[in-house]
């Protein structure tokens, strides 16, 4: 599967120059203005939790599943709103099950959270930050609410780093070892 490459598709316009921005980069900057933007008084974020479904392969090497949105198309994790009546692990391993149909141990505790600009029906945006919570893969289910509506793919955790939009999201895989 052929990816960006490991400089973002995020490009600045620089002295009338277009200059690559890398996905670390642009995620230490999008936490610096969003710090600043708290500090001035802004609302928080609202917040989502994501399953990172992970399994190892017989020869030992990690893979992780992605999946595109329904909407842009775009590689993301299976993540949502928090359900009433489950905590934020839960409501990511039904997102999971809903979004791409798998089933696994879900981590009681996020690997790591980040940032991202959601496009609302009247062509605003509101701030939402997600939880990402590991889950190793029991199985894949034959039918699940979202099936067809949704590519998915394994992948190991750098090509999915490459694949994402999101620069936050991009680190967390790089650093997902299992």
């Amino acid at each position: 599967m052929a990816g960006p490459s490991a400089i973002s598709k995020h490009q600045s316009a620089v002295a009338g120059r277009s200059v690559s921005i890398a996905p670390e980069v642009r995620a230490l900057w999008l936490r610096a203005v969003e710090r600043v933007r708290r500090l001035m008084g802004g609302k928080p974020p609202e917040v989502q939790c994501a399953a990172l479904p992970w399994r190892r392969t017989e020869d030992g090497r990690i893979e992780v599943m992605i999946a595109t949105s329904r909407d842009t198309g775009r590689w993301v994790l299976p993540k949502g709103w928090p359900h009433k009546r489950l905590t934020l692990d839960q409501s990511a391993a039904q997102e999971a099950y809903e979004e791409v149909g798998v089933v696994g141990d879900i981590a009681k505790e996020p690997f790591g959270t980040y940032m991202y600009s959601k496009g609302l029906d009247n062509g605003l945006s509101k701030r939402v930050q997600v939880a990402v919570f590991p889950m190793e893969v029991r199985g894949q289910l034959d039918e699940w609410p979202e099936q067809g509506q949704r590519r998915v793919a394994w992948v190991d955790a750098l090509e999915a780093a490459r694949l994402v939009d999101e620069p936050e999201l991009s680190g967390l895989l790089r650093k997902f070892r299992g």
